[in-house]
Parts: structure tokens; sequence; C-alpha cells
């Protein structure tokens, strides 16, 4: 049954009493944490009976679309969009029976700007990834008439401590789509994982899939990890290191090769993804096919509001390494815990955690004594966050009860 069998299957209808509703964030069909958060939570929205449009923050200029049956709206002039909230939100209960109203924010909370969110009854879906939470985050929360939805549980704890209260819903992902994946077919070709990452069946492939963004910080620890690597790498012939992000700094990162080149990791030893085929946007099936041909997922960062990567990775069996601290240890089904340190982020007045480059040698050193092979543990807790089980269990509830 494929994903648009299931929500039919679904459409039964779920309440008498239908939301009309914007969901604002980036678009659907945007190959990020967000846009695939928007494409499972709004459809099954809709499905359910609430009058849903998107307001998209990235991924639409100029113009009004559709996509699948649902109205999107473009982002705005502003940066971030909050010139036309207000606007898109009336013109959207304009053109609906009067009945409870809401708006619903996914991105960062201290993006907020404008007095409109002092009047709009909203929902920000929360992403926490300091201690404590940073202030320019918290002045948003405390807005009565907004509720801060924790999407971890290490959010929770942090926002719950200030004395907010923050019902828990995490991001999910479709565990069937993410699944263990031994070939992907373009068309004329089927080709395995390895295949697509450019590497033989009988080397040890460590995966690093982070988004490139952020120069001081560096959130996703590049350094860090890549001087790990070299360091692993150099005790063993046969690793290799496949890079899936952004290689020149474009999309605001950071410039990969002379770190590369300072780490001292030799040309045969790591591959990039090809950078048009990332830019256009790579099928996910692609993605469970180089995460099941993956031996570990190397994702120790300083912070995560979440970390979609993790669970993907461990959906299709692979193990991964994370880093103890914000939301990875709770993701965390089979794999290792990286050691860290305190590391004060002077831009959001509050702490990251950078992680510690032996810590990650040992990691990845433990990942390669347990060798090749799927992990059903991995699996198993990645089905925790299956798409219509967090539907079912935790958006349903919080829906009906706003």
């Amino acid at each position: 049954m494929n994903r648009e069998d299931r929500r039919s299957a679904q459409r039964s209808k779920h309440t008498d009493d239908p939301l009309t509703a914007v969901w604002f964030s980036n678009a659907p069909w945007a190959p990020t944490g967000y846009g695939t958060q928007t494409a499972q939570v709004v459809p099954r929205m809709k499905a359910d009976g609430h009058n849903v449009a998107v307001i998209a923050n990235y991924g639409l200029e100029a113009m009004q679309t559709q996509w699948e049956g649902i109205n999107i709206y473009p982002r705005g002039y502003e940066s971030y969009s909050n010139d036309v909230v207000a606007a898109n939100f009336a013109d959207w209960k304009r053109q609906h029976p009067p009945g409870r109203s809401h708006v619903f924010v996914l991105f960062d909370a201290w993006t907020l700007v404008g007095p409109q969110w002092d009047e709009l009854p909203t929902s920000v879906w929360t992403m926490i990834d300091h201690m404590p939470v940073p202030p320019a985050v918290l002045e948003r929360l405390i807005k009565p008439n907004i509720t801060p939805i924790s999407v971890s549980k290490f959010g929770q704890r942090e926002i719950e401590r200030l004395d907010i209260e923050s019902p828990y819903i995490p991001m999910a992902i479709d565990t069937q789509l993410y699944t263990p994946t031994a070939t992907y077919s373009n068309g004329g070709n089927v080709l395995t994982g390895r295949q697509l990452m450019g590497f033989s069946e009988d080397e040890f492939v460590v995966s690093l899939v982070n988004a490139n963004k952020g120069v001081l910080p560096s959130r996703k620890a590049w350094g860090e990890n890549l001087l790990a690597f070299s360091i692993f790498a150099a005790r063993h012939p046969d690793a290799r290191l496949y890079l899936h992000t952004e290689r020149h700094g474009s999309t605001g990162g950071i410039r990969l090769d002379p770190l590369i080149q300072a780490v001292g990791l030799k040309e045969e030893q790591y591959k990039f993804v090809n950078q048009y085929a990332l830019h256009s946007n790579i099928p996910n099936e692609a993605m469970a096919a180089i995460y099941t041909s993956t031996d570990v997922l190397l994702a120790s960062t300083m912070g995560e509001g979440f970390g979609l990567t993790v669970l993907e990775a461990q959906a299709c069996g692979t193990p991964v390494i994370v880093n103890d601290f914000s939301a990875q240890p709770e993701l965390l089904g089979e794999g290792w815990l990286t050691e860290n340190q305190p590391w004060w982020d002077p831009t959001q007045f509050a702490w990251f955690s950078t992680p510690s480059v032996p810590s990650i040698v040992d990691g990845l050193e433990l990942a390669y004594q347990r060798g090749r092979g799927r992990s059903d543990k991995a699996r198993e807790h990645a089905l925790l966050y299956d798409a219509d089980k967090i539907w079912t269990e935790n958006w349903r509830p919080y829906l009906a009860a706003l």
C-alpha cells in the first residue's frame, strides 16, 4: 500500500469541529527537515477534515499554487516572511466558515518578529538545541497567545523547567519509505547504494549526511568529525567517508575542501555527493539505498533540535554515532554516544556542546569492530517515530484539545 492509499484508508472524519489553520514553514516539496514534516502533517490534517493551507517561508515565491489539493501561499519580502502571515491567515479564514482558527509554526521561534505575534493564536513546533533555552526563543514562547510544542523530550525538559507548559510531539519519518533498501532504480539503471556513493562492497563506509550551514558556530561540528575520521582512517586502509552535503560553503556554511586538506585525508578516502544532483533534489528512495549501504552514520554535532537523518538511517538498519547532548541521545536505537564539553554560543547566549574528537574516534572503532550488517534494534527504535503513529497518538489529540 503506497502513501496515498494509506491516507485514503485513514480518511474517515475525525473531527466535528474542524480547524481553519495555516501551517507556516518550508514548502512541502522542499528537501529539508522542515519541508518533509510539512509534507507529512498537513495532508493528514486535511484528510481529517481540517481546513489547512501552507505559508511557505522557503520554497515558493511570487505566486500561490496548489500541492495535493492544498493551497500554498508564497513567501513574503521580509527575510522570514513575518510580513505576510497575518494577511494570509485573514485571507484563509475569509474563505472558510467561522470556527476554531490557528497558526502552526515550524522553524526557529526567534525569527517570529512583529506585533502580529502578540495576537495570532499560535502553536510553535519548537526546536531547542541549546541549554538553557536561549533568551530570544524564550521571549517568544512566554507570549500568552503562543503554545510551544516540544519536538524532543530534551526540549520539553528545558522549556518546562521555566514553568512553561509544552506538550511533546516528535518529528516523524515514513518508515515504509525509509526501510532496508538494496537498490535504487532511476529508470534504465538499477544501482546499489555503494554504486550511488562510488564505493566498492569491500570498503567500510562512514556517511556524514548534514546541511552545511553556519560558520561561527559550525553547528554540525565538521572540524571535529573530519579530524576524527582522518585519525580512524589512518588505522584502517579500507575506511571511506561519504559526504552528503554542500561542498563549497555556498549555502552559508564552511568551505570543506580546505578542512579536508588540513586533516590530511587523501582523495581515495572520501567522496562528495554529486553537487548538481544535491541541488536538484535526490529522491528519498535513493537516500534509503545510500543509508542501507552505509556501515555507520556519523552524526555527532554541537546540538540538534531533533535530527531526522539519525532516524532515517536507523530505519534502514544502520547504526549511528551521535553526541550525548540535546535531542541526540533519545534518538539512539543502536550505536554510540560521544563525550563532549560545553561551548558558549555568544549569538544565542546559551550553551552548545562540542563533541570530543577522541570519543568520535572511539565510536568509529566500535562501529568497525561491529562489522557490517543491518541492525534490527536500530530499525525497531526508528519505528517508534513512524509518521502514521505520531499522527494518531500525538497530533490528533493535540488538535482536538486546542
